[in-house]
């Protein structure tokens, strides 16, 4: 039973199709249910997120949301949603982006078509290699202006601003442990809430923020 059971979920996977395709098949053949990347003509399957993921995914977007609500600065989603990016060229799924509104004319219906100005990305095991390697270089050459590599397994997070030179230097984070944006103006983060377990209540952290 258990067998037959593994075996149908198997078989309804959706299962990339062979070959090199176009970014508009890749849009085409890509669902809301269905976690891919498209990389130079190649789709790239992505791994389930863990539970601790989604949930430290779900606090950052949710303070960030009600933030840029607040402040009206711009756009903001969580994965999934498509950011496409033609240096490279590729169609990648951050599990945060940000763009201002000056540069909301870039929001397609399903897909973001240029960098964004603010990248957060959750490491995991299975992603380590391409967020700090791959996706790095990428978001570098696109012009993405502010990248967020957090890794909750080693407890370490990594902010990075381009400078003047189009290059990522890594921004340092105060003495009372808080990291504070250039791109969402004025949003400042206190690291050690990414630490916490459970995660901090949004509304204790709103009322950090002089938001309530």
């Amino acid at each position: 039973m258990t067998s037959n059971i593994l075996e149908e979920k198997q078989n309804d996977q959706k299962v990339a199709p062979p070959g090199p395709v176009t970014f508009e098949e890749f849009l085409a053949w890509c669902d809301e249910d269905t976690h891919a990347e498209w990389v130079d003509g190649e789709i790239i399957m992505m791994s389930p997120a863990s539970d601790h993921h989604q949930d430290l995914s779900d606090f950052l977007i949710t303070v960030m949301r009600l933030y840029n609500e607040a402040h009206q600065l711009g756009w903001i989603r969580s994965a999934p949603f498509i950011m496409r990016t033609s240096v490279h060229p590729s169609g990648r799924e951050p599990d945060i982006l940000f763009v201002t509104k000056e540069r909301m004319h870039l929001i397609q219906p399903t897909f973001l078509d240029g960098p964004a100005d603010l990248i957060v990305e959750i490491v995991s095991p299975e992603s380590i290699g391409r967020d700090r390697g791959e996706k790095f270089v990428e978001y570098e050459a696109a012009g993405v202006r502010e990248y967020w590599l957090i890794d909750p397994l080693r407890q370490q997070v990594e902010f990075y601003q381009l400078d003047d030179q189009g290059l990522y230097r890594a921004t340092a984070i105060d003495t009372e442990g808080i990291y504070r944006s250039s791109v969402l103006a004025g949003f400042w983060l206190r690291v050690a809430w990414l630490w916490q377990n459970p995660l901090p209540p949004v509304l204790s952290v709103l009322r950090e923020l002089g938001m309530i």
